[in-house]
């Protein structure tokens, strides 16, 4: 349950470092941006940018690439981050903690609007600017106006209970890095993040490059 496949994940996945990469040029004043150099600076073959910029409608012109700012702009439509959506954050350490102080989701169309969580050495406190709310006020705080997701940040023997307390208040979305595969009904989609899948690959990269 919560499985929802996603068509072109890789090409996905590589979105938001053209757009990082797309904005500091635009900053700069460039007005065009080349296939080629946006390849050479995500070490990919041109056709599989230009394939990729294909996803999102725009069209580039020859000789000279896209326009910086129209190329932005569709990649924020395409990955609906042209819509703000609110989000609720449950669990305000280390890791959550982190994530508040994340100044680029404005950019990306995300606003957090409310932090959870269960240690009162926390709540009442400001952490980058949010107030840090009790978990057991969750339900007040939300069920009249849910947010359109949730980023999970809590325990692993923890996170299935938020969640489920999330869902009966009307969240349909999560973002979770808890370590554990939630259960959720089929119209709830969850993305899951695996901070020690992403050092196992670079692991394996490490391994591959030592000498034999």
């Amino acid at each position: 349950m919560g499985r929802h496949k996603v068509l072109n994940t890789p090409a996905i996945r590589r979105m938001p470092t053209y757009l990082h990469k797309l904005m500091e040029m635009h900053a700069a004043g460039e007005e065009y941006a080349s296939t080629s150099k946006l390849a050479e600076y995500i070490r990919l073959e041109p056709i599989v940018v230009r394939k990729d910029f294909e996803l999102t409608g725009i069209k580039g012109f020859p000789g000279v690439g896209y326009n910086t700012a129209e190329l932005i702009d569709a990649i924020r439509r395409y990955l609906g981050w042209d819509i703000l959506h609110r989000a609720c954050l449950i669990g305000a350490g280390s890791l959550g903690g982190a994530l508040l102080g994340f100044q680029d989701f404005a950019e990306y169309g995300m606003q957090i609007t409310g932090v959870f969580d269960s240690d009162p050495e926390k709540i009442g406190k400001l952490l980058h600017g949010h107030k840090v709310c009790g978990i057991d006020e969750l339900e007040t705080r939300i069920a009249n106006d849910p947010p359109e997701l949730a980023i999970i940040c809590v325990s692993a023997a923890n996170a299935q209970e938020v969640v489920d307390r999330l869902i009966a208040c009307g969240v349909q979305a999560f973002w979770s890095f808890a370590n554990i595969c939630l259960q959720v009904p089929p119209h709830v989609v969850v993305q899951r993040e695996v901070i020690a899948g992403g050092y196992a690959l670079l692991s394996m990269k490490r391994k591959q490059h030592l000498p034999k």
